[in-house]
């Protein structure tokens, strides 16, 4: 099933005076197969991508139009839901929402190694935000994140490396890595189904080591850039920053470690990283779907 755009920018004056199809802000969409069913997730997912205003204007199809000022950029980069759950050290699970600095979760190193990572800090965090989320799910795991987060894939070629792919970019027959922390190694699982679902919360949590293991599949902690390794070297100021200020400063003696936290919505941070994406990178190596610039979601 495709998206399917019905109607665009229009010069023939088939709409009212005041359409914004006259101005290029307005798009009407359907799905290729116009099955009336899946509307309202194809209306979730328009409002997901940014517009402003999103409705059905007729049962032939959905209505979508952005404000002259607004962004292209969608109002969030990639998370997980609160409820998603990490496995801390030295036992036991803990849902992501409930994560603190100090905490040590279970992360790969560049190598595929499993280990445990100390837990830095949210890049994104919303407790109350409805968020919809790709399903990714083989036969003994089932993972949530957005459109934008990256998860690891294994390569194509037979060595037993992985790349990093946007959450909305993975397909069943792909091959993505489960944790089994009884002998702390990785295994190859077959995504079976991906599917769409709504959930409360939205969390981004970044480790050391820039991995953690979700729901008991590996994914990047970063998101909006496709390689996986860029947005680690990108993040590596602020991870010095925080081992520098723990290092001079314990937490159980200075308050100094709160400019690095992140109280609610996109880290300012990460919003410095999106500025110069997008003055730097082309527009393809940024999600569609990435954080909006000016605003959280």
């Amino acid at each position: 099933v495709k998206l399917r755009v019905t109607e665009g920018w229009d010069e023939d004056g088939h709409h009212s005076e005041e359409s914004l199809h006259y101005e290029g802000r307005a798009v009407d969409i359907t799905t290729s197969d116009r099955d009336r069913s899946k509307y309202g997730m194809l209306a979730r997912l328009a409002v997901e991508a940014g517009f402003d205003w999103v409705y059905f204007e007729s049962k032939a199809h959905i209505h979508c139009s952005v404000k002259a000022e607004n962004s292209v950029a969608a109002k969030s980069g990639g998370c997980f839901p609160g409820s998603a759950r990490v496995m801390v050290e030295p036992g036991g699970t803990k849902a992501v929402r409930e994560l603190r600095p100090g905490d040590r979760v279970l992360s790969s190193d560049p190598q595929g190694n499993l280990i445990y990572s100390d837990f830095l800090l949210f890049i994104d965090k919303e407790h109350d935000v409805k968020k919809l989320y790709y399903v990714i799910q083989t036969s003994q795991t089932r993972i949530r994140m957005t459109a934008a987060h990256l998860l690891f894939v294994a390569q194509s070629n037979g060595t037993g490396s992985f790349k990093s792919v946007f959450a909305s970019n993975v397909r069943p027959g792909d091959v993505i890595y489960s944790a089994d922390r009884r002998d702390m190694t990785l295994r190859e699982a077959m995504v079976e189904k991906v599917d769409l679902e709504e959930d409360i919360g939205a969390f981004a949590p970044v480790t050391a080591q820039g991995t953690v293991v979700i729901d008991e599949v590996l994914a990047s902690c970063y998101a909006v850039i496709e390689e996986h390794r860029w947005a680690h070297l990108a993040f590596a100021p602020l991870r010095s920053g925080i081992s520098l200020s723990s290092y001079l400063f314990p937490r159980d003696s200075s308050p100094s470690l709160e400019s690095y936290e992140q109280v609610e919505g996109i880290h300012w941070y990460s919003r410095l990283l999106y500025h110069l994406g997008t003055w730097l990178l082309d527009s393809k190596s940024l999600h569609p779907l990435g954080m909006a610039a000016t605003k959280s979601s």
